[in-house]
């Protein structure tokens, strides 16, 4: 299946509507710069949440490590000495 061909109609039809969603976007008082910052400031914000959710998480898996790690291995151990003998 071939990629459809850009015709000159396309890109007048693109110019059309992208002139149209200017107008509106403009009376609305939104400009490339306001979006582009919203869009930046959402990125960040979600980099930051993401971050402080993983450094939570990160530290209750750590506490409960200490404990579940060394039962864990006392059980593998305990299972392989019994299955050797």
């Amino acid at each position: 299946m071939a990629i459809p061909r850009i015709t000159g109609g396309t890109v007048v039809k693109l110019v059309i509507v992208s002139l149209i969603v200017g107008l509106v976007l403009a009376t609305l008082g939104i400009d490339p710069r306001n979006i582009l910052q919203s869009l930046q400031n959402a990125v960040n914000w979600v980099i930051e949440s993401g971050a402080s959710i993983f450094g939570w998480a990160f530290t209750y898996i750590l506490i409960g490590a200490v404990v579940v790690v060394p039962v864990w291995l006392a059980l593998y151990l305990w299972r392989y000495l019994r299955g050797k003998a």
